[in-house]
């Protein structure tokens, strides 16, 4: 009992003294790294043998929201046909999302092979959720299909597809010279920017 009312006082004296040299620190040193800000702080009171007071916390969260949603790393998927690689867009979905942490994982190699000249198709090894609704699909777009394949569009097609992304700026001629007239190996992966 004696030792736990000795613990509180030099607690409430630490405390005290604490407060006391805050009010008079000026900061000789700062430290920031990229998860969490370190600052040393020397005070007139300190002996040479005392050690500086450090405080450590992870940056401020009352930051703007479209500030840090700028910094927030991109993800881009990269595919790969040939000697040539395509960036496209991710959607903003479940799909897409799954298809990202899997990608994020391990690249994957996929078969694709021609279907109706205006697509190439293939297996994914994995199933993502689908999001499916009609859209009529350009050239560019990344589209799953039946939760467990993914296509890649080189021309029109309407139907019930999930699009989880859409390679920007490319033409039907520029999809074609890469992926071929049959079938094609691509490889997919997950570019990070900020």
């Amino acid at each position: 009992m004696k030792s736990t009312v000795w613990i509180i006082v030099i607690l409430c004296i630490l405390t005290a003294l604490l407060i006391g040299c805050t009010a008079q620190k000026k900061p000789e040193e700062t430290m920031n790294t990229d998860t969490q800000e370190e600052t040393v702080t020397k005070t007139p009171e300190m002996t040479e043998n005392a050690a500086p007071e450090t405080t450590t916390g992870a940056p401020s969260t009352e930051a703007d929201p479209e500030e840090f949603a700028a910094i927030q790393p991109v993800p881009t998927l990269a595919i790969e046909a040939g000697d040539r690689i395509f960036y496209a867009d991710l959607e903003d979905n479940s799909s897409a999302e799954a298809f990202i942490e899997q990608l994020s994982r391990e690249p994957v190699t996929l078969e694709l092979h021609d279907y109706g000249s205006f697509e190439k198709v293939g297996p994914l090894p994995w199933a993502l959720p689908r999001n499916d609704e009609t859209i009529t699909t350009e050239p560019g777009d990344v589209i799953l299909y039946q939760g467990d394949q993914i296509t890649i569009y080189y021309d029109e097609n309407t139907w019930r597809f999930t699009r989880l992304a859409k390679i920007g700026s490319v033409t039907r001629d520029e999809l074609l010279e890469a992926l071929g007239p049959g079938d094609v190996t691509v490889r997919m992966w997950i570019e990070w920017s900020e």
